[in-house]
């Protein structure tokens, strides 16, 4: 047992079980949405709440797992995380109606938030410095692994075991999950450190206040009752948030990282890099409808981006351990900006084999940039916050997910009824439409590659110090 608790390749493969869980869940799920809003005779909006809140929820409590882990234990929050996604997962097969879909969801979100938030830090802090970037290159491995699972295995079970189905994979990942950390996951104390209620709760209302704005402002109406609300619940709790954080002797949000260039360009490229991704991953789909391919076969054609970075995210956190974070994701997000570009010039005559081909580059440029953009924000901090760098990492990402769903489905939307009401023909305007939310999507990764850029290298000699190597 011991020697298990001490191999960290050992402990790398728990922390992967719960890493794939989230990905295949999520990819399944989305993949299931045009067959739900049938099953529930509901409208596309109301369906789209079943992932909505699920992401509201996730990027909101964020940050409090972060900050509970350093303080009760990865292992131990990692354990919660993997049992209350399980249980969860097993209500959601028995949904009755579209109500308890979404509500439920909000529920699984809460496990999937302890899983992301602690998956990185335990392999931080398992991993020397100069294995670290490998380590979470397999960590990104198994996401990819996740999403290349999600689309064809969502398709197959829709068509051929029904909908709850979906949510029966989630269970036994779970249960295996749980008991081989159990066995193999050495125990951490943690930080002897009082909780942050205050800050935890404007933290969470804050960022839903936020992220409610992004996702739905659109719908509202901008400058609606509704939007003003949450724009400005935002804005007061955010204040206050910073408030309290800069009293607390032990804060929610240690703000002093914000001083760690490293830590501060490394998360905005994070949030830069997934809204262009999900603005892709939101809208390629519904080309694919419009072309006319089935569900199975779009889950296929999806899949070519995730599996690609299943063989690009291990390399290039081998070559972030020798080289450095900096230039190999300012290469990856120059390559993702191509790739969005290339796809502006689709139509609804594109070959499966051009598709996939763009959709192929865009996965190299992911892999490449985000497995050395991550190993570098995890490696900038002490060992007593990797908890809360790991967590405010995460919600960058996350954040990314919801503002790229938001700016994809606003600009596609009202490019389009631009280009209709110049008397373009239906299939023209839909083309043009989504052409414009390629080409800002890839202007975004341009950005990411400068923010990318102007991070510092890693002081290895530094880094192996704070880490007490």
């Amino acid at each position: 047992m011991e020697k298990l608790r001490t191999n960290k390749w050992i402990i790398l493969s728990a922390v992967l079980i719960g890493t794939v869980m989230g990905p295949i869940d999520g990819s399944v799920t989305n993949i299931a949405m045009p067959q739900l809003a049938k099953i529930f005779h509901t409208d596309i909006t109301t369906t789209s709440w079943i992932s909505m809140t699920y992401l509201l929820m996730l990027s909101s409590l964020m940050l409090t797992f972060g900050r509970l882990g350093d303080m009760v234990g990865y292992k131990k929050l990692y354990q919660y995380g993997l049992i209350t996604f399980s249980v969860t997962s097993a209500i959601l097969s028995m949904s009755n109606n579209i109500y308890m879909l979404i509500v439920v969801r909000a529920f699984q979100a809460v496990g999937a938030g302890m899983l992301m938030s602690m998956a990185p830090a335990i392999i931080t802090a398992t991993f020397p410095p100069n294995e670290r970037g490998k380590a979470l290159g397999f960590n990104a491995m198994a996401v990819s692994i996740g999403l290349s699972i999600g689309p064809t295995l969502g398709g197959f079970l829709l068509t051929y075991l029904g909908w709850r189905s979906i949510f029966y994979i989630n269970i036994p990942i779970g249960i295996i999950g749980f008991i081989w950390a159990q066995i193999v996951v050495p125990d951490n104390k943690g930080v002897p450190e009082k909780f942050d209620p205050l800050g935890a709760m404007s933290a969470f209302i804050f960022l839903t206040g936020l992220l409610l704005f992004i996702s739905e402002g659109g719908t509202w109406g901008w400058t609606s009752i509704p939007s003003m609300i949450s724009l400005a619940t935002f804005i007061v709790f955010f204040i206050i948030f910073i408030i309290i954080e800069n009293k607390l002797e032990f804060p929610m949000l240690d703000l002093s990282l914000f001083k760690i260039r490293l830590f501060t360009f490394g998360n905005l490229s994070t949030l830069i890099n997934f809204m262009a991704q999900n603005t892709m991953t939101f809208l390629t789909p519904f080309l694919l409808q419009k072309i006319g391919y089935s569900t199975d076969v779009s889950g296929i054609i999806m899949t070519s981006f995730p599996l690609i970075m299943l063989v690009v995210a291990p390399l290039s956190g081998v070559l972030s351990d020798r080289y450095g974070a900096q230039i190999l994701s300012t290469i990856g997000a120059l390559i993702t900006a191509t790739a969005l570009f290339s796809m502006s010039t689709l139509n609804l005559h594109s070959s499966m084999t051009s598709i996939m081909l763009r959709l192929g580059l865009f996965g190299v440029g992911n892999g490449i940039f985000q497995t050395p953009n991550n190993s570098s924000v995890m490696g900038s901090v002490s060992k007593n916050r990797l908890g809360i760098a790991s967590a405010f990492l995460a919600t960058m990402r996350n954040a990314g997910m919801v503002l790229g769903i938001a700016m994809g489905s606003a600009i596609f939307t009202n490019r389009q009824m631009f280009y209709e009401s110049l008397k373009i023909n239906s299939n023209s305007a839909f083309l043009f439409g989504l052409r414009d939310a390629y080409i800002v999507a890839g202007v975004l990764s341009i950005i990411c590659a400068l923010t990318s850029l102007v991070r510092d290298k890693i002081n290895k000699k530094n880094n192996l110090e704070k880490d007490g190597v």
